[in-house]
């Protein structure tokens, strides 16, 4: 589990943990990874069960992090189920995000799961079996004000899940693309300290979840085989508006989303209508303090 020190990574972990399975841990904090690994032992389920902890940057060198997969695999076994959790968010109107932030959040967010998955996708064919699973966001599904430097990096790992899942669905492997809500994790946390106006009063519209019922539902799309995953009802809708030329696991998946298409729209369209009156509200708002403040 890559971001696997916190929120929904470390979630995954336990859940994975709690069905016996052999977990590593992989993030950049090393105290964050001790402090989750005894956290996470507190759930086994058999004495042979082992959590390693590997500290390191999956976004930066790609050599780096194929060799800590490496002895990883040595030492626990080869991956059955990979989580690409790292992840991080920059909020912001568009022109005031430093461009650097741009290229970092495509680093950590993008690369941040290609290189992992290029590390053990190899070993995964080899044995004709595994899961790799890409946690993105509902802001992957949908491109939101404020989002601008986050969305473009989330909506990139369903294309390389597509992509990724044509060639190696022949050998029995299987990838899950999770789009969680807003969870309350602690990056969830220090993000809405910087959110634009616009952006809180969108996200409002729809409950926080908590990270242990997220990595259940990731846990179990993933065991499954499932192309999507999602939390509630606005994740069941936005998967089916947005489900494309995505795959499906079953026929009745395929005929859910002929079958909801339709109404999903109108409902979508609706949505849509209230987030641009926020942002137009929101904008006549901050002119006309403006001009007041010009006035006095």
């Amino acid at each position: 589990v890559t971001g696997g020190s916190s929120g929904i990574g470390k979630c995954i972990a336990i859940e994975c943990y709690k069905q016996g399975a052999f977990i590593t841990l992989i993030a950049r904090d090393e105290n964050k990874l001790l402090q989750t690994k005894k956290e996470i032992e507190k759930y086994s389920v058999n004495d042979k069960q082992v959590v390693l902890c590997i500290s390191v940057d999956v976004s930066k060198d790609y050599e780096q992090v194929e060799n800590v997969l490496k002895q990883a695999q040595e030492k626990l076994g080869p991956v059955d189920l990979l989580v690409n959790c790292a992840g991080t968010s920059v909020t912001g109107k568009f022109e005031a995000i430093e461009v650097n932030s741009f290229e970092r959040l495509m680093a950590v967010n993008y690369l941040g799961s290609v290189y992992p998955s290029r590390a053990v996708i190899s070993t995964m064919k080899e044995r004709r079996m595994g899961r790799i699973v890409f946690v993105s966001s509902q802001a992957g599904q949908l491109g939101l004000f404020g989002y601008t430097a986050y969305s473009p990096t989330k909506f990139a790992l369903r294309g390389l899940a597509e992509a990724l899942q044509m060639e190696v669905k022949p050998y029995n492997i299987y990838v899950t693309v999770a789009y969680p809500p807003d969870t309350d994790t602690p990056g969830f946390a220090e993000e809405s300290k910087t959110k634009p106006l616009e952006t809180k009063l969108i996200s409002e519209t729809s409950s926080v979840c908590q990270a242990e019922q997220v990595a259940r539902v990731i846990v179990k799309d993933a065991i499954q085989g499932n192309f999507n995953s999602s939390v509630g009802s606005d994740g069941y809708m936005l998967s089916i508006l947005t489900s494309g030329m995505s795959p499906v696991t079953s026929i009745t998946e395929g005929l859910q989303q002929v079958v909801c298409m339709g109404i999903f729209r109108i409902i979508g369209l609706f949505y849509l209508g209230s987030f641009d009156s926020i942002v137009r509200r929101c904008m006549m708002q901050r002119e006309k303090s403006e001009s007041t403040d010009k006035t006095e």
